[in-house]
């Protein structure tokens, strides 16, 4: 039998309390001013993104944020890699979590819905990465002298349709096995590893932590997960489930679940995996507070940036689409020709003139495949 012993008694809570109190005021001051705000939408959209790739940078993966935005709106220059996939995967499970009511993702039902989806979502990425790795340079759709932005829509709904393809092939052999090994394939999955009984010990060491505050229940409750390393191939579904964690509580966050990925990347990793359990639950305390802290910045940010392009359209035209790109600018990190032209039905060529018309800034520093954001 896996135990943690996680005796609540043994932690020293006065060294943890104070950072985490001091979480709880950040947290609970950024989801009010999210609620009030009125780039509020734009912030909830802009964190989702932001906080799947620091979930692949805090598991040692590389994800970059243009490549994500696009291949989220099946704009993909190239054919996704195995590390995209995964990040789209944290990307939906996020926003299906905060989809749902703060309760769910920690019911039995929710965390049997969300324990499948990873488990798909491993077996999945490792089947369309494998389909997918002798064009895994390629870009889509085109050579070198080609524009992304002119390529046809077509190209990227292809790219999409094959992805899809290899993933259904790997679940319908899955399908088609007999006994355990259908649900657990040997090549991917350690057959030791029994994710039901570290799941139950899991849930065990949260009741424990029932009647503490619920950003104390959220550090105890990741510090755990990580080190029962419940599910073999998901680990960053912890992290969004010690989230909400805090949403459910209902005093903290309401609005929003909290970006607790880029709170972490910023705490050292020997820090973060310290053998000592109370450097380690610091750390959490220390990320938590952090992630308060760039999520006000971040709508600072977004506040200026939305006043001074609204500067822009005094005096222009009913007719301008000028309006359209400020709204589609503030709920979109970046913004490609093709993602501009099919959101405000215009040619990828007016699409790049309208974006200099409002002086966007240009992201990647590319040639090609370019994208533009907010300043």
């Amino acid at each position: 039998m896996i135990s943690m012993a996680y005796d609540v008694s043994k932690i020293s809570m006065t060294t943890l309390m104070e950072p985490a109190f001091r979480a709880g005021i950040a947290l609970a001051r950024l989801d009010e001013r999210i609620t009030r705000s009125p780039v509020g939408a734009g912030f909830l959209e802009r964190i989702q993104y932001t906080d799947a790739c620091a979930s692949l940078w805090i598991d040692g993966e590389l994800v970059h944020l243009e490549d994500l935005v696009l291949h989220d709106a099946t704009r993909d220059i190239r054919t996704p890699t195995h590390e995209l996939t995964i990040a789209r995967d944290v990307l939906r499970t996020r926003r299906r979590i905060a989809a749902q009511s703060p309760e769910w993702a920690l019911s039995a039902d929710g965390l049997r819905s969300l324990r499948g989806q990873a488990a798909t979502a491993a077996s999945n990425t490792a089947a369309a990465s494998s389909a997918a790795e002798p064009a895994a340079d390629r870009p889509v759709g085109g050579g070198e002298a080609v524009e992304a932005d002119d390529v046809s829509p077509l190209d990227a709904e292809f790219a999409e349709i094959d992805a899809v393809l290899a993933r259904s092939d790997a679940a319908i052999k899955q399908a088609k096995m007999r006994g355990p090994a259908r649900a657990k394939d040997p090549l991917v999955y350690d057959l030791d590893w029994d994710e039901d009984e570290r799941l139950e010990e899991w849930r065990s060491e949260l009741r424990q932590t029932q009647d503490l505050p619920a950003v104390l229940q959220a550090i105890i409750a990741l510090d755990a997960w990580n080190g029962l390393d419940v599910l073999q191939h998901a680990p960053w579904l912890g992290r969004l489930l010690a989230a909400s964690i805090l949403r459910q509580a209902g005093l903290t966050t309401k609005a929003h679940l909290v970006a607790i990925n880029l709170g972490l990347k910023t705490i050292p990793v020997d820090r973060r995996r310290h053998r000592d359990r109370e450097t380690r639950l610091l750390a959490i305390a220390h990320g938590l507070l952090a992630a308060a802290e760039i999520g006000l910045k971040e709508h600072d940010r977004l506040t200026l940036a939305k006043t001074m392009m609204e500067r822009k359209l005094d005096g222009r035209r009913t007719s301008s689409k000028l309006p359209e790109l400020v709204e589609l600018v503030m709920a979109k990190p970046l913004v490609s020709a093709g993602m501009v032209a099919k959101a405000l039905e215009v040619t990828p060529q007016a699409a790049r003139r309208i974006v200099l018309e409002l002086g966007l800034r240009e992201m990647t520093g590319r040639g090609r495949f370019r994208a533009w954001g907010i300043v």
